[in-house]
This record gives structure tokens, C-alpha cells and sequence, in this order.
């Protein structure tokens, strides 16, 4: 039995369900996805066989590709929300993690691009935790 996935968007405007697994889960460094997530990289879940299904707001989805690139961004028209997206002429799809309300069992296979990432992205397990926000 294939495994269901349920996600959507931060205000709730669009709600998507993947059936099937994922192949890979990777941490991306590079300088697209530093700058398409705000963060030090991107995690991503891709599958060659799963199927992406919007339950609601498919109109609210914009894609955005970098010129000349294969890096391509789907998200909210209304919050800006990392949506997933299909790639490679419909072969792969690409789900940002953060993007699920569903766990996922798979574990990220590796960090990719680190020769591009952030000079501040060095022994981040070494910065203190906080459970809540600061004080």
C-alpha cells in the first residue's frame, strides 16, 4: 500500500496529498535554495513515482524558475509558502519538507552543494537550543 502525504500553505489557502515514496531527501546548500528559502538550505523530499494531487488552491500556486537553471520554486500566491513542484518535463517531483503536515520516515541522504554554502552555516549544533522563543 502506498504511503499518503497531506501538506499545504501557511494561510491555508492551498492544501496538496502525495501518494507514494520518496527516493531521496536532500539538505541543499547551494546559492538558489539559500536564497528561495531565506535559510541555510533547502530540504527536499524528490520521488520518480509518486503522484501529487491538489486538494484545494491549485489556482494559488505560482512557479518561479531561475533563468537558464533547472532550479524551480512553486509556492502561495498568497503567503509565499514553498509548495511542491514537478520537475525534469513531469519525471520528478520535489516536495519541500517543511511543506508536509504528514512525518515522513526518511532521513535526509546527504547535504549537497556544501562547497556554496553560507560562511555562517559552520557548527550549528554547537548553538545553544531554545524549546520556545527567546527572552
Amino acid at each position: 500500500m502506498d504511503a499518503v502525504y497531506r501538506g499545504g500553505c501557511l494561510c491555508n489557502q492551498v492544501a496538496f496529498e502525495i501518494k507514494g515514496g520518496f527516493d531521496a531527501f536532500f539538505l541543499c546548500h547551494c546559492g538558489h535554495c539559500r536564497k528561495d528559502t531565506g535559510s541555510a538550505h533547502a530540504s527536499n523530499l524528490f520521488s520518480s513515482s509518486a503522484q501529487l494531487r491538489w486538494l484545494k488552491g491549485e489556482q494559488n500556486v505560482q512557479c518561479y524558475q531561475v533563468p537558464d537553471t533547472r532550479h524551480v520554486k512553486s509556492f502561495c500566491s498568497h503567503c509565499g509558502s514553498a509548495l511542491p513542484t514537478i520537475q525534469e518535463e513531469g519525471a520528478m517531483l520535489v516536495v519541500p519538507a517543511g511543506s508536509l503536515d504528514t512525518p515522513v520516515s526518511i532521513t535526509p541522504n546527504a547535504h549537497i552543494f556544501v562547497a556554496d554554502k553560507a560562511n555562517w552555516d559552520e557548527q550549528l549544533e554547537r548553538v545553544p537550543r531554545i524549546d520556545g522563543a527567546p527572552v
